[in-house]
């Protein structure tokens, strides 16, 4: 059933389908990755919301999801997108573990990436010389975050 979960996951996540992803959450989910400590499920469907809404407005000839290696608990996914706030092109390569309640929805969800990578591509060159700073990283996640309760509050 895990498997499967995660298989619906992107599948949807490919398709920028981010209520089908929401719906594979438990209510009470936790998610984390280097940029977002997210709590619950309308927490977490909303990053994904807003990350398809804006992977959509930029078009998609620059957008592409490559899933691999999906076990019962992880998977491996390397994302080709623009970050919003450069206009770069990315590609994050991406390892997921998963813990699932009962029923089969995530539990728990961490995604782990290379962020001095990521930040390099992302930012440019501010990426390439503070990518490896806690300055940096505490800098993009309070701007995500501060995006995602706008987001959120537009609806």
């Amino acid at each position: 059933m895990s498997r499967a979960t995660i298989e619906r996951f992107y599948a949807a996540f490919a398709r920028l389908d981010a209520e089908t992803m929401q719906a594979c959450y438990a209510p009470d989910a936790v998610f984390d990755d280097e940029v977002f400590s997210l709590r619950g499920r309308e927490q977490i469907g909303g990053m994904w919301r807003m990350l398809c809404v804006s992977t959509r407005a930029k078009g998609l000839a620059h957008w592409k999801l490559d899933v691999s290696e999906i076990t019962e608990r992880s998977a491996h996914w390397d994302v080709h997108y623009l970050f919003s706030a450069t206009g770069r092109q990315v590609l994050n390569r991406i390892d997921a573990q998963f813990e699932f309640d009962t029923s089969g929805l995530i539990l728990r969800h961490r995604d782990r990436f290379d962020f001095w990578v990521w930040s390099r591509q992302a930012l440019g060159v501010p990426g390439w010389l503070l990518g490896w700073t806690p300055f940096l990283r505490r800098k993009v996640r309070t701007q995500a975050m501060a995006h995602l309760r706008r987001f959120l509050e537009l609806g």
